[in-house]
């Protein structure tokens, strides 16, 4: 019997497990064993008090649930302690009995994607040997991805300003959104903090672009050493960057069992996806409509007149990284999947991939930076703002450089639009407005993300002069 090729069992356990979660949705409510770990948790007994005649109420909705609490307990008390009282008055025993697959199928790619991208590019920089040759490699991979990241913005801006999805938003279907104002950071501290005061802290903190820092300075210091030392630094990082693709290789097989926990578990926790269709579907909508054109069109076209390759035989064979990062919402955790799919299946050089998608993966991000756009003009049509030329010109410059600082973890985005907002004079809070369905789009613009970085790896290795199998 023919085996199943891995994107089919994929795109199989994707529905799946959109059925599972549908079939299976989660639910809210205070029991008595909530009161109790909540209690266990240092809640006070006055807020406990107030909840006691909520007790074992059910709630439908994740919405519904947390207004009920905010009127019972007040809106200050109930942000201080909303992590655990959401988490123990969870309800939904079937996406538990299948949603820690999901958890350590993530938790394996991410423990790969340290010693992945130091190895790969440590390697990477040390095959293409001196600093000319690392210069012009550079130069190109930043040149393509600033240029797909303004083609992206410009797209989304061009489809919000044509469809204007904000005029008459609902504002009362915004949500709180947690902790935005302190992880909000700056583009200057975003550059400061490229370079690490400790390398070992990025390491614990997962601090992409230090450690893409640090990588290419320690791979481009190893071509300056003598003879002996470099070969075997060298030796030492393509060994364990081997090493790093054989484990790779092991986890790819669970990706199916991964991505149904995972999926599962996202469809479950939405708040009735038939009302959000109707109250955000013209946002949703452009959003997907503006990807999709940069997916379907901008980006082939780059691969195949500037690339000279067939784009759409490329797309086939990156369909197992692309359901991946569609499923995950995370380009980081996708990461080990697209360097073998790249190299394995395109032909792209080690030299090559090992160099361009460790750096697409952190701050090439096309999906996010039109859709940070995309955001930021919704928030500012639905509070009847109008942005001057000047203005937009300042979204598309902010978007472009958040982008860049997004870390590559699921709704990243979120918070560098508070970058973006901030620099055009939009409430912060408007965040709120794009919240339900945040999740839902991440999955779209991570997928466009990993595809760029994709086609960014062909039209280089080509400009190198390498033959690839498209």
């Amino acid at each position: 019997m023919k085996k199943i090729q891995l994107h089919w069992q994929i795109l199989i356990a994707l529905i799946l497990a959109i059925i599972y979660g549908v079939i299976f949705p989660t639910t809210y409510s205070v029991s008595e064993q909530t009161l109790n770990k909540l209690e266990k948790k240092g809640l006070s007994s006055e807020i406990i008090i107030k909840l006691k005649p909520i007790e074992n109420s059910v709630y439908r909705t994740r919405a519904e649930f947390i207004s009920k609490i905010e009127k019972r307990i007040g809106v200050d008390d109930f942000e201080r302690n909303s992590g655990n009282i959401i988490k123990y008055s969870y309800i939904n025993a079937e996406v538990d009995w299948i949603s820690w697959m999901g958890d350590i199928f993530l938790r394996a790619l991410k423990m790969l994607i340290i010693p992945l991208i130091l190895s790969s590019l440590i390697s990477g920089i040390t095959n293409i040997g001196g600093g000319g040759n690392l210069g012009r490699l550079g130069l190109k991979t930043f040149g393509y991805y600033i240029m797909t990241s303004i083609f992206a913005i410009l797209t989304g801006l061009f489809f919000v300003n044509m469809i204007k999805p904000g005029l008459g938003a609902d504002l009362s279907f915004s949500q709180k959104v947690e902790g935005l104002v302190e992880k909000q950071k700056s583009v200057k501290e975003i550059v400061i903090d490229i370079v690490p005061d400790n390398i070992f802290a990025a390491f614990n903190e997962s601090d992409m672009l230090s450690i893409i820092f640090f990588a290419i300075l320690f791979g481009f210091f190893i071509t300056k050493v003598g003879k002996r030392p470099r070969q075997i630094l060298s030796e030492i990082f393509n060994s364990l960057f081997d090493v790093m693709m054989k484990i790779t290789m092991f986890v790819i097989k669970f990706t199916p069992l991964g991505i149904f926990g995972i999926v599962a578990k996202v469809v479950a926790d939405q708040d009735d996806l038939i009302g959000l269709g109707s109250r955000m579907g013209l946002y949703m909508g452009t959003v997907i409509a503006a990807l999709a054109i940069h997916f379907f069109i901008t980006l082939p076209l780059i691969v195949k007149f500037i690339g000279k390759s067939k784009p759409f035989n490329h797309l086939k064979n990156m369909s197992t990284p692309l359901l991946t990062a569609f499923s995950t919402s995370s380009s980081g955790a996708t990461l080990p999947l697209t360097i073998n799919a790249v190299e394995k299946n395109s032909g792209v050089s080690n030299k090559i991939s090992s160099f361009t998608l460790p750096l697409g993966a952190t701050i090439n991000m096309d999906g996010t930076a039109l859709y940070e756009c995309v955001a930021a003009m919704f928030i500012a049509q639905a509070y009847g703002v109008e942005l001057t030329l000047i203005q937009q010109i300042i979204v598309v410059v902010t978007a472009l450089l958040a982008s860049i600082g997004a870390a590559a973890i699921p709704m990243a985005g979120l918070v560098m639009i508070t970058v973006i907002l901030t620099a055009v004079g939009l409430p912060l809070e408007g965040v709120g407005l794009i919240l339900a369905v945040d999740r839902i789009l991440d999955m779209f613009r991570t997928a466009t993300n990993v595809w760029s970085d994709s086609c960014g790896a062909v039209v280089i290795a080509k400009s190198e002069g390498e033959k690839l199998k498209i």
